[in-house]
């Protein structure tokens, strides 16, 4: 574990500190692109990570990106209820250009473009969470009220039943 080197991280750490959130972004040297691999470098459990699954809305082409615990299926279903538009499948180019980041990094801020944002309620049971911070080898801890906070999302049901 490092401080952040990486210009997505290094910028995420910028949006943290200008929100007011005192948390620090790390680095690792093994990727943390998916649930398992950033809850062993982080010492958690899965459901402690804050993952972010991004969708692509049919009939506004806009990213829909839900903050997810990490142990939890989306149900796309659900989502797009919430949403209020049927979803598509978000291929890696859509992700990065939608976002700015790559697949298995997309932070819950600092987007390339406007996204709308779905937050699992499930990730309030926890007192800290772990959040991708740009990068597939970076991540940041943070409570449930401080995403809540700097996401203005609300909490929804999202999980597949």
């Amino acid at each position: 574990m490092k401080p952040a080197e990486h210009p997505n991280a290094r910028r995420i750490q910028q949006l943290l500190d200008a929100a007011g959130v005192a948390t620090t972004v790390v680095e690792f040297e093994q990727p943390t692109r998916t649930s398992a691999e950033a809850a062993e470098a982080v010492g958690c459990r899965v459901a402690e990570i804050a993952k972010s699954i991004v969708f692509r809305g049919k009939q506004s082409d806009q990213a829909v990106v839900v903050i997810a615990s990490g142990e939890n299926r989306v149900c796309e279903k659900k989502v797009a209820a919430l949403v209020g538009e049927t979803l598509g499948r978000a291929d890696a180019d859509f992700v990065r250009t939608a976002t700015g980041y790559v697949i298995g990094g997309v932070a819950p801020l600092g987007h390339a473009q406007p996204v709308r944002l779905v937050m699992d309620a499930d990730l309030q049971r926890f007192e800290r969470l772990w959040a991708a911070a740009g990068t597939p080898f970076s991540v940041f801890p943070l409570s449930p009220a401080q995403l809540a906070s700097l996401t203005g999302a609300a909490w929804s049901d999202v999980r597949k039943d």
